[in-house]
């Protein structure tokens, strides 16, 4: 009998967790990251490794850095690990060990280490390198490529916006060492980098928007402020005259 989870049964599970709608401009990249999840943990080949932990964490935090609710940000990825039968808790364990291990280190020695050359490198980076060139089937997927890609922009921010000819050379000690496949880590990297583009566009439309749905909320609360205070106002000098009227029928009768 087979008990393999399918696609349908972890997105049954991710929203049974995560029952609060989700704003739609984001829905198609958490369900994104969900699939390429499922798909990679029923995969007899992959294995979960710290570089792996860190993409999955930097591309949710930064694709989903504006969304609002702010709450609802750890509850979506949550679901997404729990609907997978995954830790969160591990995930950002591992990834930050991972940024932590690169604090004062620049590309050319982060690149050797990856390279093999683990001379100085931190336990977290040496096991982790040492377990991925000793297999002998590696499963790349998108999600190491940003875990790559994030340590490389920590070392040298300016490395990752030089053209692919440029990166071609320092990067293929790594890609021949960790046996990457070149093409599809170039295409990753392109595809990453417009995609960041793209959402730090959405995010200034958002927040226009938001800016703007403020400010009809707060016309129109002062609008009906004004039309109270003019109901008031008519409200008083009606008593007021009403009370004339009574003074005046009164001093009349008398």
């Amino acid at each position: 009998m087979n008990n393999v989870p399918t696609v349908s049964d972890s997105k049954r599970a991710f929203y049974a967790a995560h029952a609060r709608p989700i704003n739609s401009i984001y829905r198609r990249v958490v369900e994104e990251l969900l699939v390429e999840m499922h798909l990679l943990s029923v995969n007899s080949v992959f294995a979960y490794d710290p570089i792996f932990a860190l993409g999955v964490i930097n591309s949710y935090d930064r694709f989903m850095e504006s969304y609002r609710p702010a709450e609802d940000r750890e509850s979506i990825l949550n679901a997404v690990c729990g609907a997978l039968n995954q830790d969160v808790a591990t995930y950002r364990r591992d990834s930050e060990a991972m940024l932590a291990a690169m604090d004062g280190v620049d590309d050319n020695k982060l690149l050797a280490w990856l390279a093999g050359d683990l001379d100085g490198a931190p336990e977290v980076i040496q096991n982790t390198v040492r377990s991925i060139a000793g297999k002998e089937s590696f499963k790349y997927s998108r999600l190491f490529g940003i875990g790559l890609f994030t340590l490389i922009e920590k070392a040298n921010p300016e490395m990752l916006k030089q053209k692919p000819e440029e990166q071609a050379e320092p990067l293929k000690p790594l890609i021949d060492h960790l046996h990457l496949p070149a093409d599809k880590l170039k295409k990753d990297l392109e595809t990453y980098a417009s995609n960041l583009e793209k959402m730090a566009q959405a995010k200034i439309v958002m927040e226009e928007a938001i800016q703007a749905e403020r400010k009809k909320r707060a016309q129109r609360e002062e609008e009906r402020k004004a039309r109270e205070a003019a109901k008031a106002a008519k409200a008083s000098e009606d008593s007021e005259s009403s009370d004339a009227e009574v003074s005046d029928k009164a001093t009349s009768d008398s």
